[in-house]
């Protein structure tokens, strides 16, 4: 329950943002959200305040595994690496865990701008996370 109440903050936002079917447990001393974010604006702002509470995301007492909704608008990117895949990772910085990759010079789907360096991105397999967007361009 003590996890619970340091992200209260991020569960209550949650709720109020509109993310459906929520499911926030304990298991191992970590906390588990999961749900479905209605667009990529929402599951930014969950990351935010994510990071306000735990800045830098270093306790590693929380897995925020929260998916954009697949009717969110969306555009294209082309990948744009040297000649490598494109790291997807679970949440903005190069810290964050990779979660899949992205080919070079495949498409993937942009779900929102987190900031200036990283976007939430969909790949053609279906994978969301976030990845650098020195490596995106538009088509």
């Amino acid at each position: 329950m003590a996890l619970q109440d340091k992200y209260s903050e991020l569960i209550t936002k949650a709720n109020s943002l509109g993310v459906s079917n929520l499911s926030v447990r304990e298991q191992n001393d970590v906390l588990y959200i999961q749900g479905e974010a209605p667009n990529g604006e929402v599951k930014d702002q969950l990351w935010s305040t994510y990071n306000s509470i735990d800045p830098d995301f270093k306790s590693g007492d929380l897995i925020l595994d929260v998916n954009v909704s697949p009717d969110a608008p969306s555009s294209e990117y082309k990948v744009t690496t040297q000649s490598s895949n494109l790291n997807i990772r679970k949440g903005p910085g190069t810290d964050q865990e990779i979660i899949g990759k992205a080919a070079h010079q495949s498409t993937v789907t942009f779900l929102s701008k987190y900031n200036d360096d990283w976007y939430l991105i969909r790949s053609a397999e279906g994978i969301e996370g976030y990845c650098n967007t020195e490596y995106l361009t538009a088509i």
